[in-house]
């Protein structure tokens, strides 16, 4: 479940709340009971290495790369055992 953070407008207290993505937001502060907002909070990961959008799905002219599909093999073991 994500960690959802929540500013109070009356306080100005900032609090955090572990809630399912369904769940509908805290509308009153946990501690003066005031209109609550969610805000948008800082994430903690970081894209590192091999795998990502710059350098495996961008050309060098910033253009994105036209994916293809794969062509499908026969395996030739399977076709030889069909004929008899």
């Amino acid at each position: 479940m994500p960690i959802y953070e929540y500013r109070c407008s009356k306080c100005g207290k900032t609090f955090e709340a572990l809630q399912s993505i369904s769940a509908e937001p805290i509308r009153k502060c946990i501690y003066c009971l005031g209109k609550t907002k969610k805000i948008v909070s800082l994430s903690s990961f970081q894209f590192k290495g091999k795998g990502w959008y710059i350098t495996d799905y961008k050309n060098k002219d910033g253009s994105e790369k036209k994916s293809v599909p794969a062509k499908k093999t026969e395996n030739k073991k399977n076709k030889n055992a069909n004929i008899n």
